[in-house]
């Protein structure tokens, strides 16, 4: 009984019913413009005095209602309505006008349906609770019986008078069991005639996509430049602090450090930020690549107290700017968990080289950490993989028998591979 009741007059039926009263109520200028093509035709001067010719005036003005949904605003005006007051997801509607030939047919037959079903309802709303009132207060009035109100003389029996509160009761149930179903239908038609196209689907996953691009992308730079940094930074005040009374030449050589690291990921954030712009904005800093900045970030690196040795077999300035850009951001990822998982004196190894058309990165480290890698996956690591696998690379992570844990990625250079010069500009430990 009280889901009979909940479909009935719960929230969701009443919030329908009154997405049926504002047709009812669009459908207006409608039936006027139909009563007064019916009234010269049938020689009435009182169409409103005929339910016969109301039903014609309403049946002339719907095509009416047809060739007017036709404006572009139609089609988003309904969408948000059926969405607030007929409960359908936002995903299952198109809220752009219509523009092909079959979305302005579906949306015309759509609101036809609207103004149809909302004209019938809104006036059964209107007629019968009056009607169904003086049917259950008959029985405790006798002075209403009679010719007076027009009422059937059926009435003026005593079993019909008994009974009249029971059909007034049972008229405004079949009115609400009427506002329902008509509001269900809407809302099962709905998703058919106002749902996005094939097309709009298309279009809307493709801008879905792009932001969550967008949106990685912007994640990875902020961890490696600025997850990065923070980890420099507190390997190098640790150590400064350490020695601070014995060794005061390494602690400015730390805090200068410090102050560098600061100041070059104050200008790598902004650039960062200017993802979320329209387009890279004019004016931020640029990315770091492998060419102009892997020297100061062993440079940075070192100044903490961490020992690395890098060897470069291959010519940084002929890398493809994208692939320098990448290869920099894996270095320094690689260089960010050697720092946090492999201690402050352990030794790092750096190996850049070209072979075979593709740029290969390894960067290794002892594993002093028994959990090196989060349950799951570190970002940083899912941030590498993503950096190779979007290049046409492929990146791969863990301990070695020798428990030495080890990084390689493999980035596929587009064009001629670079000539390997030799070029070893820091090799050995610092």
């Amino acid at each position: 009984m009280s889901t009979v009741a909940l479909t009935l007059f719960g929230r969701r039926a009443r919030l329908r019913w009154i997405h049926l009263i504002l047709g009812g109520a669009l459908a207006m200028p409608y039936v006027l413009f139909g009563s007064v093509v019916m009234g010269p035709v049938t020689g009435s001067a009182d169409v409103f005095g005929s339910l016969a010719l109301q039903l014609a005036s309403f049946g002339v003005g719907l095509p009416l209602a047809a060739v007017t949904s036709l404006f572009p605003l139609t089609r988003p005006l309904e969408s948000g309505a059926v969405r607030w007051l007929c409960g359908v997801d936002r995903d299952r509607l198109a809220y752009g006008p219509a523009r092909t030939r079959g979305e302005k047919g579906r949306t015309a037959a759509w609101f036809t349906l609207h103004l149809g079903f909302g004209g019938i309802v809104a006036g059964m709303s209107l007629a019968l609770p009056p009607f169904a009132a003086v049917l259950i207060v008959l029985p405790l009035l006798a002075g209403l019986r009679g010719d007076r109100l027009g009422l059937p003389e059926v009435l003026d029996h005593t079993w019909a008078l008994a009974l009249a509160p029971v059909a007034g009761a049972l008229s405004l149930v079949a009115l609400a069991g009427c506002a329902a179903a008509c509001g269900a239908l809407l809302a099962r038609w709905a998703p058919l005639l106002l749902g996005p196209t094939p097309r709009e689907r298309l279009a809307a996953a493709e801008a879905r996509a792009a932001d969550l691009a967008v949106r990685n992308r912007l994640a990875r730079e902020l961890h490696d430049s600025v997850g990065h940094a923070l980890s420099a930074v507190t390997l190098q005040a640790s150590a400064a602090r350490r020695v601070l009374e014995s060794d005061p030449e390494f602690v400015r050589e730390a805090l200068a450090a410090i102050e560098d690291t600061t100041r070059r990921t104050v200008g790598e954030l902004d650039a960062v930020l200017g993802v979320l712009r329209e387009g890279d904005a004019p004016g931020t800093a640029p990315a770091p690549t492998l060419a102009a900045d892997l020297d100061a970030l062993l440079r940075r690196t070192r100044a903490g107290g961490q020992r690395v040795s890098a060897t470069v077999d291959a010519d940084p300035e002929a890398l493809p700017p994208l692939v320098s850009r990448e290869a920099y951001r894996i270095v320094q990822e690689g260089l960010s968990n050697a720092l946090k998982h492999a201690g402050e004196r352990a030794a790092v190894d750096v190996r850049i080289a070209v072979a075979d058309g593709e740029l290969e990165i390894t960067v290794e480290n002892p594993v002093t950490d028994p959990a090196p890698c989060r349950a799951g996956g570190g970002h940083g690591l899912r941030g590498i993989a993503d950096r190779a696998r979007l290049l046409g690379g492929t990146a791969t992570a863990g301990p070695t028998a020798a428990q030495i844990w080890r990084l390689c990625a493999r980035l596929p250079l587009k064009g001629p591979a670079p000539t390997p010069p030799g070029r070893n500009p820091s090799k050995g430990p610092a």
